[in-house]
């Protein structure tokens, strides 16, 4: 504990935004990861399900999107589902614009992220510098006996240590946020996917019975 305490006050100031930034990240990739775990393991059941019922009992496949209504494929469907007697251009136009209201939670936190991926590295190419300043005032050019070896000694750990702390924030942060944005696409596309199929299900009931 006391060399995790001496390694931040080498550091200095910027250790404290850096710490900061390294909690938020760690918080929201918490957040983030549990919404996709709950989307990857339930959505394809629940759609399956949903596009098997609506064939033979609307009514049955409403009630159970309404049960899983906090995934945003069932909100989705149920945005078109709802509709009475929806023509297949009316249906087609509720499923869009509820996939366009469900973009910004796939989204959330994306611009944090890419924050916190930007300012790290600054942060810590700042704790290099004012290490790299600390180094050049202790040191007395010309009188090398007077030099401030303790003073030389501080300004090379922080110098160090911030650039490590930057770096250390960034990378991780780079790295799941590509992974929850690789998430994101393939969520675009699966959406697509099972709304294309609804809405052939759709015009088929409007075909066959004349009502939804």
């Amino acid at each position: 504990m006391e060399a995790i305490l001496n390694i931040f006050a080498a550091v200095g100031l910027v250790v404290w935004p850096l710490l900061l930034f390294s909690v938020i990240s760690v918080a929201l990739i918490l957040e983030r990861a549990q919404f996709w775990w709950k989307i990857t393991h339930r959505q394809e059941q629940v759609v399956q399900e949903c596009l098997s019922l609506y064939g033979r009992n609307p009514r049955a496949a409403l009630f159970k999107l309404e049960q899983n209504a906090d995934l945003p494929i069932a909100r989705i469907f149920l945005s078109g589902l709802e509709m009475d007697n929806a023509s297949p251009e009316d249906f087609r136009l509720a499923l869009e614009t509820a996939v366009s209201a469900e973009v910004p939670l796939l989204k959330r936190f994306t611009t944090v992220f890419d924050t916190i991926i930007t300012l790290s590295p600054f942060l810590g190419l700042l704790g290099t510098v004012t290490g790299i300043i600390t180094i050049l005032s202790s040191i007395q050019l010309g009188n090398i006996g007077g030099t401030d070896t303790e003073g030389v000694g501080a300004g090379i750990a922080e110098a160090l240590y911030s650039t490590a702390f930057g770096l250390i924030v960034a990378i991780p942060t780079q790295l799941v946020s590509n992974v929850f944005r690789s998430l994101y696409l393939r969520q675009m596309s699966k959406i697509q996917e099972y709304g294309g199929q609804l809405e052939l299900l759709h015009r088929q009931r409007l075909e066959h019975f004349g009502e939804v």
